[in-house]
């Protein structure tokens, strides 16, 4: 989004969006489930009106967390609410086509499953890039001398993998280390996670 005039002079595409897979807790905005409701029509118009908020605050993100609760393959079904995430999803689609000129908006959505997903939200111009939670945390950590052994995949499961890496770094510089081993990183999502639960800890 920052470099729209770059690409122009490239005659380049930027991406519409994109989709995150990975373990739990990847990250909550707008959640998919919020988008399911009870009454015919409702689970559209509330997918209409995030594209119509973000053409309004333009340049804007759309976050849509838990994307497979609106995105799993259709199929033919008689039951009425299956029909309507369906028509939800279906509304997705046509935003995200309506949209997909508009270089100023960008849609980010995560799910856990993206196997179970519609191929048609993946298909090319839409939420046709994917991200990586482990990596993302390699990103992160590249700078840092770490040992071999690390299993990024099991750390990325800790939602904030910025914070992770640098709990990790001060764990093991405090123990002496030269090289951060895959024990640091496990003390560091321990670390990161304790300071979130005294976060959410109220005094009356």
């Amino acid at each position: 989004m920052e470099q729209t005039g770059k690409s122009k002079t490239l005659s380049i595409r930027p991406p519409m969006g994109c989709s995150m897979y990975g373990p739990p807790a990847c990250y909550l905005k707008l959640a998919g489930p919020s988008l399911v409701q009870m009454f015919i029509g409702d689970g559209a118009k509330l997918v209409r009106d995030a594209f119509a908020l973000a053409k309004e605050k333009a340049p804007a993100i759309i976050f849509i967390d838990e994307l497979d609760a609106i995105g799993t393959k259709r199929f033919d079904s008689e039951k009425s609410g299956d029909r309507e995430v369906q028509r939800t999803m279906l509304e997705l689609l046509n935003q995200l086509d309506g949209f997909s000129s508009d270089e100023r908006i960008k849609v980010i959505a995560a799910t856990n499953c993206i196997d179970i997903l519609d191929p048609e939200l993946l298909r090319s111009g839409r939420l046709d890039r994917k991200i990586d939670p482990p990596r993302i945390l390699e990103i992160h950590s590249h700078k840092m001398a770490v040992s071999e052994g690390v299993n990024y995949e099991e750390l990325a499961q800790s939602t904030d993998t910025r914070s992770v890496c640098v709990e990790a770094g001060m764990i093991a510089l405090r123990g002496g280390a030269t090289k951060l081993g895959h024990k640091h990183f496990l003390s560091g999502v321990a670390e990161v996670q304790s300071k979130k639960k005294n976060d959410l800890i109220y005094f009356a």
